[in-house]
């Protein structure tokens, strides 16, 4: 994912939804009042490029925060032309139960990202989001080195076995 240019920047810091695809700002305009503060403070450095922290209260936007950049240019960028080099996004989760719901919580942006973009007639490509945890079973397991999701949620001892083992 490309870092933008300093224009889009300065766009970012009146319009922090600038940067984003119309289906993006579509979708989150239609689903929430404005973004939050750390939604704000985030995008435009994400979007830049620059590492990133989000520290921020339960229930102030974080995940949508991290997220939203890379689901925008995931649904609007062609996935690469070699399936077994999927994954764009890593997301290591320091709990299991975490994992799960950061899964829960990318559906609606990306289904409602995704079906923004077909009211508007654009050709977008809709992410898979796939979830490795020590309850993950064997067969969604070789699922998912067979088939990589755009988005990989683990938690650090998946990780650790994923690029250790062909589990």
């Amino acid at each position: 994912m490309a870092p933008v240019d300093s224009e889009t920047s300065r766009d970012t810091a009146a319009d922090p939804l600038a940067g984003f695809s119309a289906a993006t700002r579509a979708w989150f305009t239609t689903t929430f009042a404005a973004p939050t503060a750390p939604q704000r403070a985030a995008w435009p450095a994400i979007a830049s490029g620059d590492h990133t922290l989000v520290l921020a209260p339960t229930g102030t936007g974080k995940t949508l925060a991290a997220f939203l950049w890379a689901i925008d240019r995931l649904v609007t960028d062609e996935p690469p032309p070699d399936p077994t080099r999927r994954t764009r996004v890593l997301y290591i989760s320091p709990l299991r139960a975490l994992a799960v719901d950061v899964d829960k919580n990318l559906r609606a942006p990306l289904g409602g990202i995704v079906a923004a973009a077909e009211r508007r007639g654009e050709s977008v490509h809709r992410p898979a989001v796939g979830v490795r945890t020590g309850d993950t079973g064997t067969d969604e397991r070789r699922r998912l080195v067979r088939h990589p999701p755009d988005i990989l949620i683990t938690t650090p001892e998946s990780l650790h076995l994923l690029l250790t083992s062909r589990a």
